[in-house]
């Protein structure tokens, strides 16, 4: 099995990489020996994905994953979209990003409050680049509500699931999530 290095530092996407596509030898940037940090400086989901896996692969030769994903909300304009893990600046940390959305979203009221999780997937390879996306469809509910998952899981209510990712087994998550449909779309491509 050829190993396959994630073109992140994000241990909660690496873990997700890992469930979804048991059958790639995937490491991380650290166990690789990369400090490589690729600034984002596409406009799209798939621009800073092509960078990343681009970057990682050219310092190394070795086939690299990576994944742009984040969160659109439809009243808030597709707000934060690419910027979902910088939203609000530098300071704020998964929770306090949350709660800025929470109060961004304070007067839009129930029913207008729909949302989507968008993750592109870039695979880069000596031979060839390979690309999918996928989506899931839910709304922002108004208060946190869960454990499990990370980032804004815990406000992201899914309808034909009944609760918010966090609320979801992994399993249960990887199901409908965006990287989840994502990541099997590339197997898919990949003949797995």
């Amino acid at each position: 099995m050829q190993k396959i290095i994630a073109a992140t530092k994000n241990k909660n996407k690496v873990k997700e990489f890992k469930e979804i596509l048991p059958d790639f030898d995937i490491i991380t940037q650290e166990e690789a020996g990369i400090d490589l940090d690729v600034e984002e400086t596409g406009t799209t989901f798939r621009e800073n994905a092509l960078l990343k896996a681009q970057a990682i692969f050219e310092k190394t030769g070795i086939p690299a994953l990576a994944d742009d994903s984040g969160l659109e909300v439809f009243s808030l304009g597709g707000e934060p979209g690419v910027y979902s893990a910088r939203y609000g600046g530098e300071g704020l940390d998964d929770r306090g990003r949350l709660e800025l959305l929470l109060k961004n979203m304070e007067e839009v009221e129930d029913g207008l409050r729909g949302a989507r999780f968008v993750c592109s997937i870039a695979f880069v390879t000596e031979e060839k680049t390979y690309e999918a996306e996928g989506s899931c469809e839910g709304e922002i509910i108004r208060e946190a509500k869960g454990e499990n998952g990370f980032g804004y899981d815990p406000v992201f209510y899914v309808p034909e699931m009944g609760k918010t990712a966090a609320e979801m087994t992994s399993d249960e998550k990887n199901s409908i999530s965006h990287r989840g449909k994502a990541l099997r779309a590339l197997a898919e491509m990949l003949g797995n």
